[in-house]
């Protein structure tokens, strides 16, 4: 598996609207969001989706934000602040070998990775720190791009997402999208 960090710049291609003519961020994070979630983007980014989910969560709901590249937690935080949900984001750089949320343990009620997880050389830790930080009953949106992601790489992911404690619950369409959604089960 390649485990090379999308450019820096390469974020201004990401996030420019006409992406939107193919992968709607509302479309795609509706069914999982509700008003006052505490939700978090891994490889954030400039702000793609976390705008969004900002709007999403409204002034109740938080925006956990988490990006290796501080470049694009810059341009994110102008982005925010352009569209007005600022006060709703939580900037974090991460690094290399962890995301750095041990904070936010069973906090989190939805983790979006959109198109990152191919990125991170130990998946089973990424996993392991994402379920570590879910909510019982929380839930995880794993997307990979079919164009450079063959199926057979992704599914190798999607065990060790599995391994990691959560569970598989569908597999909803996204354009250009291997995909699954994940659940950290209810104790008791």
């Amino acid at each position: 598996m390649a485990h090379r960090v999308c450019p820096w710049w390469l974020g201004y291609f990401l996030a420019h609207p006409w992406r939107k003519r193919y992968q709607h961020p509302i479309e795609i994070l509706k069914p999982h969001i509700k008003p006052g979630m505490i939700v978090t983007d891994i490889g954030s980014g400039m702000g793609f989706f976390s705008i969004e989910m900002a709007r999403m969560v409204g002034d109740e709901g938080r925006v956990i934000c988490v990006d290796l590249q501080p470049r694009m937690l810059n341009s994110l935080v102008k982005r925010a602040r352009k569209a007005g949900v600022n006060n709703r984001i939580e900037e974090r750089l991460c690094s290399e070998t962890t995301l750095g949320l041990d904070d936010l343990k069973e906090s989190v009620d939805f983790v979006l990775t959109f198109a990152v997880a191919h990125e991170v050389p130990d998946q089973k830790q990424l996993f392991s720190e994402l379920f570590s930080i879910l909510k019982p009953g929380g839930t995880l949106l794993l997307a990979e791009p079919t164009g450079h992601i063959p199926e057979a790489e992704f599914q190798v992911t999607l065990e060790a997402a599995c391994e990691s404690g959560l569970i598989k619950i569908s597999e909803p369409e996204i354009r250009k999208s291997h995909t699954a959604v994940l659940k950290k089960e209810l104790q008791g």
